[in-house]
C-alpha cells in the first residue's frame, strides 16, 4: 500500500508540474485539491460510521468487514491529505481567481473636512425630449 501512495503522490507531482489545460485560451477550473479534501473528508465520515458497529457496539466482527473499516478509512485520509497538499502546493495563478489580492480595500475613504457633513444622494432628473 506504500506503492499506492507513492503512485498516487506521483500522479499529485505530475498534474503540478505540467500543463493541466490542453485548451490554451481556456482559464483551467480543475479543482483537484478541494474536491479530494471534500471527499475524503466524506469517505472518513463514511468510514468511522461503519466501524462504529464492530468497535462500538460490538457486532459485525468479521474480520473482512474490519479490513474493509480501515481500508475505508486509509482510503479517506490519503484523498485527504493528497488534497491538502495539492492545495498548499499546487494552487495554480492561472485559475479564475488567482489575481485577486485580499485584504485591500477598494472603497473610498472618507476625508477630514470634506466628508464631515451625510448628505443624501443627488436626485435622478428625467430628461424629457
Amino acid at each position: 500500500s506504500s506503492s499506492t501512495v507513492l503512485a498516487l503522490w506521483a500522479c499529485v507531482a505530475a498534474a503540478c508540474c505540467v500543463d493541466r489545460c490542453s485548451f490554451i485560451t481556456m482559464v483551467c477550473e480543475c479543482q483537484w485539491g478541494l474536491s479530494c479534501l471534500f471527499l475524503g473528508g466524506f469517505v472518513i465520515l463514511a468510514a468511522g460510521v461503519f466501524s462504529f458497529f464492530p468497535f462500538v457496539l460490538g457486532v459485525l466482527k468479521y474480520d473482512w468487514y474490519v479490513a474493509l473499516c480501515y481500508l475505508w478509512l486509509t482510503l479517506g485520509v490519503t484523498m485527504f491529505g493528497l488534497g491538502f497538499l495539492y492545495e498548499l502546493f499546487c494552487c495554480a495563478p492561472k485559475q479564475r481567481f488567482g489575481n485577486e489580492k485580499r485584504g485591500l480595500a477598494s472603497a473610498r475613504e472618507a476625508t477630514a473636512g470634506e466628508d464631515d457633513i451625510a448628505s443624501a444622494p443627488t436626485p435622478y432628473i428625467m430628461i424629457t425630449a
